[in-house]
């Protein structure tokens, strides 16, 4: 059988697993140690798991991952991150729009302790959708507004979905990270200054807080309110600060970010051992999986290796049907987002990456810079009907007056915002790879 039969044959076996309901993980093992003892026998096949499972164990830099959930669901937990909305609300709540704006922000900042979109979507959904809902903001504008909001988690640092690229592409988590931080701000700019424009024209959609409301809070409780929002920002500046200077490396910040974040959980008196044990089940459950589909993918990526099905399919997009590096690279972009009507951004990866990584290789591009374009099309197809990943979240936490035809209506304009900052960041890389280069060069 040639290997192009093989290579499709095994792709749609695992596709086939997924929508019969299999774990990501499972569906991808089997089909790689499956292809594997077939077309090897069992002493070449056997060597391929195993390698997998060297590779990831001597991969240094996954040390991260465990950290970095760890250091997200302490702040989570203990409620260090509501101070942040209560400081939002105060500041933000004057000018129409601003609970809304306070959002975002809050998301960008929650982003950078947990580096999960779930996290972000948890905590919008209990703390600021209720609060905004009550102030009058309009229904469509705040469920869109959380959903946009929340996908921020998988682009700017720590992003666990970063890491998870970083040990397919094999590329350093650091440049990596580092390349998301601006995009990810360009995006959050982007929401903020979308929602300015829309409750200008139409203030009835983010009141601003009545004249009454905002003489109750004095200005000590606004700066005791600043001290404690501040806190969790100071956290991420901790373990980033040094990092990015080059007085320790990505492992001795991470771990640096989590004993900081236990500290301030004890500090202010709320590290009970509810909170303790809570964490450590969330960031083992969460770890052990992401470990299980990184081991998964580098089987399945090292069967297609040894098929040499990436140069095959190379040459039928070049030469035989005569496409452009670019082109190649749109299509890439937009079978994510076809993927992402009905599977996670985990099982996406996992699934093209040993197409797709070596194929945007050998095209020329860079894959840092790559990195990121998967992970912000990941962000659009997470909020693409009709089976977005954001969008079901949603609709188990919103309460029963927003219906799935709001949350629906809801994302069409951030997802618009979102594909404009996708082509920004296409047509100038420099958005993206400017502070990796600066960083690692210096």
């Amino acid at each position: 059988m040639p290997y192009e039969m093989i290579a499709l044959l095994m792709f749609s076996t695992m596709m086939l697993m997924l929508l019969t309901g299999q774990r990501v993980f499972g569906a991808i093992g089997a089909v790689a140690a499956a292809s594997a003892l077939l077309l090897w026998g069992d002493a070449g096949g056997a060597d391929i798991p195993f390698s997998a499972a060297m590779k990831l164990m001597k991969w240094y830099p996954l040390l991260t991952l465990p950290m970095f959930i760890f250091m997200g669901y302490v702040l989570s937990e203990s409620r260090i991150a509501d101070d942040l909305y209560k400081m939002f609300h105060v500041w933000m709540g004057p000018i129409n729009g601003g609970l809304a704006i306070g959002t975002i922000a809050l998301m960008v900042l929650i982003s950078a302790m947990n580096g999960l979109s779930v996290a972000g979507m948890a905590i919008g959904a209990t703390i600021a959708l209720p609060e905004l809902l009550r102030r009058g903001y309009d229904k469509k504008m705040v469920t869109g507004v959380i959903q946009a909001g929340s996908s921020l988690g998988i682009l700017v640092p720590p992003s666990v979905v970063l890491v998870l690229y970083a040990m397919i592409a094999r590329q350093p988590v650091g440049q990596l990270w580092l390349a998301g931080i601006f995009p990810g701000l360009m995006m959050a700019a982007l929401f903020v200054i979308y929602i300015a424009v829309r409750c200008r024209i139409s203030p009835n959609l983010g009141p601003a807080l009545k004249e009454d409301a905002r003489r109750d809070v004095t200005l000590a409780e606004k700066l005791r309110l600043l001290r404690a929002g501040l806190l969790p920002l100071g956290i991420f500046a901790s373990m980033m600060v040094p990092f990015v200077i080059g007085w320790t490396s990505l492992v001795e910040s991470s771990a640096i970010g989590a004993l900081t974040a236990f500290l301030a959980a004890i500090i202010k008196r709320r590290m009970t051992r509810q909170v303790f044990e809570t964490s450590l089940r969330q960031t083992l459950g969460i770890s052990c999986m992401f470990m299980w589909i990184i081991l998964a993918a580098l089987g399945f990526g090292a069967v297609f290796d040894g098929l040499g099905a990436v140069k095959a399919i190379e040459n039928l997009f070049t030469e035989q049907l005569g496409l452009s590096p670019w082109l190649i690279l749109i299509l890439m972009q937009l079978s994510f987002l076809v993927m992402g009507t009905f599977l996670d951004d985990t099982a996406m990866l996992v699934i093209v990456a040993p197409l797709y990584v070596p194929l945007v290789d050998a095209l020329g591009f860079d894959l840092i810079w790559y990195g990121v374009l998967y992970t912000i099309t990941t962000q659009i197809a997470y909020m693409t009907p009709p089976f977005g990943y954001n969008l079901f979240l949603m609709r188990a936490m919103a309460p029963p007056e927003i219906t799935l035809r709001d949350i629906y209506g809801s994302i069409i304009p951030f997802v618009m915002v979102m594909i404009l900052a996708l082509v920004l960041v296409m047509a100038i890389p420099e958005i993206a790879l400017w502070l990796p280069d600066y960083v690692y060069k210096k």
